[in-house]
């Protein structure tokens, strides 16, 4: 995998592309118990995999209700997001993938970038269903996410979860 997949590419090539990615991921992670080296791999790999993947990176739930800016790749991220905003909140708080077409449409979406036309906000949860972070992809593209983007960025945040957990064990959130 030496060239970033364009957005126009169709669902078998993503779906090939992301099958690629993920036995990279897979073993870059392999024995990883630091979540914030383990985000920061999977940051950088979806990042440089996707031509239309303009910001992405992983926001951290670090308090009741309220999500922190974690490893990313692109322009600066928002450093605090409350559950009760925007789209990486909309995801936190009903623990449900949001795939956004057109973030102007979203009466609450929080602007980090002026050039972002489109979202999809993954959440990572442990094994009792709590959120403990999302994952957030957002492009400079209208509607450059579909369904089999959803579907695979949701396999790597599953697969990501037992290294968030665990590194997070104990932790009072």
């Amino acid at each position: 995998m030496s060239t970033a997949l364009p957005l126009t590419a169709d669902a078998d090539a993503r779906r090939e592309h992301y099958a690629e990615l993920g036995i990279r991921i897979a073993a870059l992670l392999e024995d990883e118990d630091d979540a914030v080296a383990a985000m920061a791999t999977v940051a950088c790999e979806l990042h440089h995999a996707f031509a239309y993947f303009h910001w992405t990176g992983f926001y951290r739930v670090i308090a009741p209700e309220l999500l922190a800016v974690g490893p990313y790749q692109g322009g600066l991220g928002c450093l605090r997001i409350p559950f009760a905003r925007g789209v990486c909140g909309a995801a936190a708080r009903t623990g449900e993938t949001q795939r956004i077409t057109d973030v102007h449409a979203v009466a609450d979406h929080i602007a980090c970038a002026a050039s972002t036309r489109s979202e999809i906000v993954v959440p990572i949860k442990d094994a009792d269903g709590r959120v403990l972070a999302v994952l957030d992809v957002d492009s400079d593209d209208p509607a450059a996410f579909d369904a089999t983007d959803q579907a695979q960025l949701e396999a790597v945040c599953a697969a990501l979860a037992p290294i968030l957990a665990r590194s997070q064990a104990g932790v009072s959130r």
